[in-house]
């Protein structure tokens, strides 16, 4: 059935190990590709998404005295932080609807046209994938004040989520004031000074601020001797004096560049501007020696009167890269911001003098009040500890932030500040007892006093709100008060661990939503974990597991969290820790205490607890708990973690231990079904070789006697060289097909599969033409298989499977530095439309992989990578996945969303739980 021309390599103990690809020629140009419509039968013909949801949820009929509160949440616009605003709705959405609250969604596309959009959306992978899916999935509005008419009819408050141009300048909130409509967040006119680096400047300086000598160039006007002049008026050397440069009118350090002197400095602030990023760019004097910070302001005021209040700020820990080879300037830029690294750390409060965190906050207060904020804001500057030549004495400047140990200086103003999971303003929020769904909610709140309009419905909400607690409590009483306790485990020693990360923090967050439940956050790592060190050959049994506050799992890294940990419990740290978090809780409390919907805090104080693995295993058996495994590779998915929850009779979810070790290792996940083909199922070829041999023979004969029409061995080369170099990652563009960075195995696998390459027709996205209004997919159709990715669910025995999922990439396009690391690449198909499949062969395929995942004893959940015959449905095994990703844009979220009715993520995770909680009766 299969002709085994390129081969592919991997390692039979992982499951993330890279396919070594050979070349293969490119077939024959054909003169037709047929278009291929995407369409939704759940949501073809429906109502507008936003009403439909409406009436879902009962809210039509209800009187004014009852209903819920009914929130627009926009997000998306014209920006390159679009995917991080899509992130941001996300987790909005996450936390703040309810029976008492609910969201109808809405979304702004690149070319500023509005669409009412389904909930379900907004888990889209990325940008592309959600723009590709408007026509189908949304309801567009003729305009931008159509759009505005049907907010003011059919919601009662606007929570605009859009980071960047008509987020943060005021276009939005123009849009919403000019129809009436109530929003969160502060005025146009306010918004727009501040989202303009250079105007904001010159108020604060205007103000009476401390502000960092800048020079503005414009489009077409930039005059070099004006430039030289100024380096000269800041006493910085023309020729190599270090500056920043960056867009006056972006966030999330999008085109934020180092520069020295003036030539260089005029090259790229023309730079930024040729590449459309913005059309003004301001150069600034290099802050050296200075450290970065952030802090949250909120309005805890009364309607009419502003109460700006700050919360803990944080320190950004800059480091330079440990690769000497590599030069790299220490600035917090947009990789540093969203991806996962261990060039950056974060401490809340900031490792500065009380005085400085007073000024700190005292400023910011100021500064808030001073340009007229509302409701919340994310403010961004520098300590400066030593004095700076360009700046004014501290002691003679007379200016707000002038103190006798530094210098405090604000630089950046996010009105919309980010909003995912992980953010600064969920960490701050988080350190002084909000969680995300309280202070998002707390917020809303807050924003409704402000319109006179919304006074009987914010109270009819508050009504609401306390009206269903009591009931959860009093259910609760009945029931017996004690919650029912999961440990979420996540972490890990192998090169997933920061998906791990990912993962484990989206289940804990999205079970916290339930009332009968007490989800509590675990990282396990190695027993000597050293940052530093490259040595990760660790002893098995020699790991530890942290049980985790709500704050110290909002990060980018297991690094991070673990090293917040241990500087958790430093005594000093401790103590600074406590007396400031107890001084603006205590503030918290006393300006909201004025407000009847105010209930209090609801995260107590809790200190980081590290255990021994057996000794957390006696921990979890004694609380009579279940673990939800989030541990990705390594002794997450081999059986390893499985077994010792097994001996201890510890409840936990996914597939038990023997399954695990069967699924881990390839070659006998290949074994235990080769037996199937009568039931459609295949297996591909293998050929297992010792990676000792591998490294010691002549790579030529292994690879001539793998494949004797082999054209190059390059990639093999490559391949064994980084093996025996014990390298954590292949390059970019190191093999002989372009790829992007390789992880690679941790430690080194015994062994390696080499397996034939499965040739599949590339199905993409043509662009827009003349003729075309819209983008389709070309799909050639000349081989009959497809890679999908498919969920399985249910009792062991009893597993079904989600629809199949498969992924398409876009043609002749470069991924954005979004679309490659805010939420995945290419646009997700779920299930692949009939003109690729047909619904039989579907029907055959999602059979085919039950009987496989049963076959595999697999139970829980777990996701399995295959070839699907389009024609005859057959399935070709590559492999299963027994702790799949559960990330907040995962292909399992997708698939769950598919299903009739959707499952929301809150619900598909709490689905995986029971079956957990099943299995343990």
């Amino acid at each position: 059935m299969l002709i085994p021309l390129p081969l592919l390599v991997q390692a039979p103990l992982t499951t993330t190990t890279p396919r070594l690809r050979r070349p293969s020629a490119p077939p024959p140009p054909r003169l037709h590709r047929p278009r291929i419509a995407l369409a939704s039968p759940r949501l073809a013909g429906a109502p507008p998404p936003a009403l439909l949801s409406e009436r879902e949820m009962g809210v039509a009929a209800e009187s004014e005295g009852a209903r819920p509160l009914r929130v627009g949440l926009v997000c998306g616009g014209p920006s390159a932080e679009r995917g991080v605003s899509l992130n941001s709705a996300r987790a909005v959405l996450d936390h703040i609807q309810g029976e008492d609250l609910l969201v109808s969604c809405y979304y702004i596309d690149a070319a500023m046209n509005a669409f009412a959009i389904s909930p379900a959306q907004l888990y889209s992978n990325t940008p592309s994938d959600f723009d590709f899916k408007l026509e189908s999935l949304a309801q567009g509005f003729q305009s931008l004040s159509d759009f505005a008419g049907h907010l003011a009819a059919n919601v009662d408050i606007v929570f605009p989520v859009i980071h960047g141009k008509f987020g943060e300048d005021g276009g939005i909130q123009e849009l919403l004031e000019e129809a009436n409509v109530p929003f969160v967040g502060s005025p146009s006119k306010n918004c727009l000074t501040a989202f303009d680096k250079y105007n904001a400047s010159l108020e604060l300086s205007a103000q009476g601020f401390l502000t960092v000598p800048n020079f503005l160039v414009e489009k077409d006007k930039l005059a070099k001797s004006e430039l030289e002049e100024w380096f000269q008026s800041v006493n910085l050397n023309k020729e190599n004096g270090k500056v920043i440069v960056k867009p006056t009118r972006a966030g999330s350090s999008i085109g934020v560049v180092v520069a020295y002197g003036a030539n260089e400095a005029a090259e790229k602030a023309e730079g930024i501007i040729s590449e459309g990023i913005d059309d003004k760019v301001i150069i600034e004097v290099f802050l050296e020696g200075g450290s970065e910070f952030t802090a949250i302001v909120v309005d805890v005021g009364t309607a009419n009167n502003c109460e700006p209040l700050v919360l803990l700020p944080t320190e950004i820990e800059l480091q330079s890269s440990s690769n000497i080879d590599i030069q790299e300037d220490t600035i917090f830029n947009y990789r540093r911001k969203y991806l996962p690294t261990r060039q950056v750390a974060y401490h809340t409060p900031p490792r500065f003098p009380s005085e400085v965190i007073d000024c700190i906050r005292q400023g910011l207060s100021i500064l808030f009040r001073s340009l007229g904020l509302r409701d919340f804001a994310r403010i961004d500057g520098w300590f400066l500890p030593t004095p700076v030549t360009s700046l004014p004495s501290a002691e003679k400047s007379g200016k707000i932030g002038s103190i006798k140990c530094g210098a405090v200086l604000f630089t950046d103003i996010n009105v919309i500040s980010g909003m995912e999971q992980t953010s600064f303003l969920f960490q701050q929020a988080s350190a002084v007892g909000f969680s995300h769904s309280a202070f998002l909610r707390t917020m809303v709140q807050h924003a409704c006093l402000r319109f006179p309009s919304l006074v009987p419905r914010r109270n009819a909400w508050t009504a609401l709100s306390k009206k269903k607690q009591a009931a959860k409590q009093a259910e609760a009483i009945h029931n017996g008060t004690s919650k029912k306790k999961v440990f979420v485990l996540f972490g890990g020693d192998t090169s997933e661990r920061q998906v791990s990360l990912m993962s484990g923090t989206n289940v804990w967050l999205n079970l916290q939503g339930f009332d009968d439940l007490d989800a509590i956050p675990c990282l396990l790592i190695p027993g000597n974990w050293d940052r530093s060190s490259n040595n990760q050959n660790f002893n098995e049994s020699s790991r530890d597991v942290w049980t985790l506050p709500y704050s110290l799992v909002l990060r980018h890294t297991t690094e991070e969290v673990h090293e917040a940990c241990i500087e958790a419990l430093d005594p000093e740290r401790l103590e600074i820790t406590s007396r400031l978090r107890d001084q603006v809780m205590d503030e918290l409390r006393q300006a909201f205490s004025k407000h009847d919907w105010f209930s209090g805090f609801d995260i107590a104080d809790k200190q980081p607890i590290k255990y021994s693995l057996q000794q957390w295993i006696d921990h979890v058996k004694e609380a009579k708990a279940v673990v939800f495994i989030a541990v990705h590779g390594g002794i997450g998915e081999d059986g390893t973690i499985q077994s010792l929850l097994e001996s201890a009779g510890i409840p936990y979810t996914g597939p038990g231990s023997i399954a695990s070790r069967t699924c881990i290792d390839k070659v006998a996940t290949s074994l235990a079904v080769s037996h199937l083909a009568s039931y459609g199922v295949h297996t591909i070829p293998k050929d297992v070789r010792a990676t000792e041999e591998l490294l010691k023979s002549s790579l030529a004969d292994i690879w001539n006697g793998l494949k004797a029409k082999l054209q190059t061995e390059t990639d093999l080369e490559v391949y064994a060289n980084a093996l025996g170099r014990k390298l954590h990652r292949l390059p970019a563009n190191c093999l002989s097909r372009a790829h992007g960075v390789i992880e690679m195995p941790v430690p080194p696998p015994e062994s390696l599969i080499f397996e034939p390459f499965i040739e599949t027709d590339e199905i993409i996205i043509s662009t827009k033409s003349v003729d075309d209004s819209t983008r389709h997919l070309v799909w050639k159709g000349e081989n009959e298989w497809l890679e999908v990715t498919v969920g399985v669910v249910g009792k062991r025995g009893e597993m079904r499977s989600l629809n199949p999922s498969i992924t398409v990439k876009e043609s002749g396009d470069i991924l954005s530095l979004e679309e490659k690391f805010q939420g995945g690449t290419g646009i997700n198909l779920t299930p692949p439309p009939p003109t690729i499949m047909s619904e039989d062969a579907l029907q055959k395929c999602k059979r085919s992989i039950e009987v496989l995942a049963n076959t595999l004893g697999l139970e829980g959940f777990s996701r399995i990578d295959a070839f699907v015959n389009v024609r005859s449905g057959e399935v070709l095994l590559i492999e299963a996945n027994t702790v799949p990703g559960m990330t907040p844009s995962t292909v399992l979220i997708h698939q769950a969303l598919a299903e009739e009715p959707p499952i929301y993520p809150h619900k598909f995770f709490r689905t995986l739980l029971d079956l957990a909680f099943a299995r343990a009766n």
